[in-house]
């Protein structure tokens, strides 16, 4: 994992529905090799070995770099021409949402530290569908095939690469993964940088054949990197009635090497992902659910702001800096009115 100078070849089969030569592949991981690369080989790029310039490019580590999946949700496909989509577009069926007043407050009930799971897993599956949608091309590996690794029994029918997804079909996935492993929205955040990571890496494309086993082995790493308990692959094979756990060792075992073993997230992509979710919700209707500030709510955000305050006043105390009071933390029998307000 460590040696820039690695001679390990990553060889797999293409299938036959891929439209393009990919530069990697979905097998096993060999010895080193002295030969050149065929066609479907190729020298796995170890991340020391990357460009400065290709990580200014990499939405998944650098954090002014856009995530794909906000790009591909900003323009339409239509008679093989790619347009932005237009302002009227996105106001069409747009819905009122409240607003706060003098007597009634609302705040939102999502922030960067504690997004809502609900509307995070809704977000994450629009990006999905967005990949699958306005991809540029069918590169794919075989270990994500659905038909040569089927999740279920029955196997997929005859057009299963033909025909994207829809929405609520990629949430319903998605959904009940986090809900049966209790997984939490942090999770599904990573989630989608892995998934992003993956794209950019292994230079393939998310199909209607090859999206299951993608966001499974994303949600796999994720649960087990960023989650205080870890899920086991057995755990999934409970939820995933079909699925065996040699095949989901070998799915999690080609993710790791496809991204190189890359699983460091740094916290300011993390925030950009959160936000460009966001992001991607104002422009779908998703809106994050709002609660009316209650009183009890109020004191207890008061109370948070006066440590935070008071810790940082301290702290500015120790640097030698002077903090002016505030009329707040005078005393009241020492303050001078000019005037009287009735």
């Amino acid at each position: 994992m460590g040696n820039k100078h690695s001679c390990c070849v990553y060889p797999g089969r293409h299938s036959s529905r891929s439209s393009t030569t990919h530069k990697g592949g979905g097998g096993g991981v060999e010895g080193c090799v002295e030969e050149p690369c065929e066609e479907q080989l190729c020298n796995l790029q170890h991340i020391s070995e990357r460009e400065p310039d290709d990580l200014d490019q990499d939405p998944s580590l650098h954090p002014s770099a856009g995530p794909l999946f906000l790009l591909k949700s900003k323009t339409v496909i239509e008679n093989g021409l790619v347009r932005k989509r237009s302002r009227s577009h996105l106001d069409e069926g747009r819905t009122l949402k409240k607003s706060s007043s003098c007597s009634t407050i609302y705040i939102d009930d999502s922030t960067v530290s504690q997004p809502n799971l609900k509307n995070t897993i809704k977000c994450v599956a629009l990006a999905i569908y967005y990949h699958i949608r306005h991809r540029t091309a069918s590169r794919t590996i075989d270990i994500f095939d659905e038909k040569l690794h089927p999740l279920t029994k029955d196997g997929v029918p005859p057009d299963y690469d033909r025909y994207n997804p829809e929405h609520r079909h990629i949430y319903k996935f998605v959904r009940t993964l986090f809900n049966a492993a209790q997984l939490t929205a942090e999770c599904a955040i990573i989630t989608l940088v892995y998934l992003e990571r993956l794209l950019t890496y292994a230079d393939i494309d998310m199909t209607p054949g090859t999206w299951k086993r993608i966001v499974l082995g994303a949600i796999i790493l994720a649960s087990k990197v960023w989650d205080d308990q870890a899920v086991w692959n057995v755990d999934y094979c409970q939820i995933l009635k079909d699925i065996s756990v040699d095949d989901m060792n070998e799915l999690e075992r080609q993710y790791l090497v496809m991204i190189q073993f890359n699983i460091n997230v740094p916290s300011s992509v993390y925030a950009k992902y959160y936000f460009s979710l966001r992001t991607l919700a104002e422009a779908n209707d998703l809106t994050f659910p709002a609660e009316t500030l209650s009183k009890e709510r109020a004191q207890k955000l008061e109370a948070m702001s006066r440590i935070c305050e008071d810790k940082y006043a301290a702290q500015m105390g120790r640097n030698g800096h002077k903090k002016w009071s505030s009329l707040d933390n005078i005393n009241a029998s020492s303050r001078r009115s000019v005037a009287i307000l009735s």
